[in-house]
């Protein structure tokens, strides 16, 4: 659902992005919450240097700046009643549209505009709470993953990860095919395998989109017994500027995974990873499992992405150096400065 009505938010104090990132980005929708994990108590978060509050009334989900506009109290301290939350410190209620509608120490005073909560658009999409902070008409621009509903899939989504590391680096090495064999040789990699073949990269009217096909298994390695001799592995990645991107991997037997990476911006140098997917092989296999193998490959990734100097994706072509198997990376570096940021 879309908030009645919702206010922008201005750059915040203490920014972490440079002059002009933070308003481009500002006007993009990302994921702040998975829907399950918000229940009967607020949840607080934050999005671009900017805190939020999450909450559930009888009327859906709601955003809104984690900001009591009476003395500055996050309203994640406080609790939901009926439909309306309620604030730690004074005990103000806010309507789920920002309105104050009580002041507890002078109940026969209607409170004004200027104690109105700042509440934000938002959709439910994925398992997932989605926002914008700086929303002309509270139209959310959202990826399509279709196969979310499509009744031939299982889908998945596994608990975020949170991450000391830019959200454009946690993207490029998720695109990255080339690390593979070196930070995921536990998982299913082997770095005697470690040839990336040539790949087409292309513009597409969405971003980018690379396809990788290569002998390297998707399997886990206690299961790539499994693997018909000779298979070829499949990958398609589906890159969504700024901080999404899709992997289709074809598994044998017509077997189909299809994965989308969100790394929310929670400030310059942070990222809050969510990770939907779906597949239409294995759909009463345990999901325990899916959540280990993937919680493995999030750790090996994030070991190096927490590491890299600069924190900031650079997003000149000469600012580091590159090889021919990093065509996807330096396609959505390019495509980033397209959409006027600077790194």
């Amino acid at each position: 659902m879309t908030a009645p009505r919702h206010l922008r938010i201005t750059r915040p104090r203490g920014c972490t992005y440079p002059d002009g990132d933070w308003e481009v980005l500002a006007r993009r929708w990302f994921a702040v919450a998975r829907v399950q994990d918000i229940g009967d108590k607020p949840v607080g978060t934050r999005l671009l240097d900017v805190k939020l509050v999450v909450y559930r009334t009888e009327q859906g989900l709601h955003v809104a700046r984690d900001l009591c506009p009476h003395r500055g109290v996050p309203l994640s301290m406080g609790w939901v009643e009926g439909n309306e939350l309620v604030c730690a410190y004074h005990g103000l209620r806010f309507a789920t549209d920002g309105r104050c509608t009580r002041i507890p120490a002078q109940p026969n005073v209607v409170p004004g505009d200027r104690f109105r909560a700042t509440v934000l658009p938002v959709v439910e999409r994925y398992g997932l709470v989605w926002t914008c902070l700086d929303s002309e008409d509270g139209i959310a621009v959202i990826p399509d993953f279709p196969e979310w509903t499509d009744p031939a899939f299982q889908p998945i989504l596994c608990p975020p990860v949170s991450m000391n590391a830019a959200p454009g680096r946690q993207v490029e090495g998720f695109i990255d095919v080339a690390h593979f064999a070196w930070v995921h040789h536990e998982a299913f990699a082997d770095r005697d395998n470690s040839v990336v073949p040539l790949y087409k990269t292309r513009k597409t009217d969405y971003g980018v989109q690379s396809e990788y096909i290569s002998n390297v298994s998707n399997f886990p390695k206690g299961l790539q017994h499994l693997e018909p001799e000779g298979f070829m592995w499949r990958r398609v990645f589906d890159i969504h500027p700024p901080f999404t991107a899709f992997l289709r991997v074809d598994f044998p037997d017509d077997g189909v995974l299809r994965i989308m990476n969100i790394a929310t911006p929670v400030s310059a140098h942070e990222c809050t990873l969510y990770v939907p997917l779906v597949r239409n092989f294995d759909k009463t296999g345990s999901l325990d499992d899916v959540y280990a193998f993937n919680a493995q490959i999030f750790a090996e990734d994030q070991a190096i992405v927490e590491a890299q100097s600069p924190e900031d994706l650079p997003l000149g072509v000469d600012d580091e150096a590159h090889f021919a198997a990093d065509r996807s990376s330096v396609a959505y570096r390019k495509a980033l400065k397209e959409l006027g940021l600077t790194g």
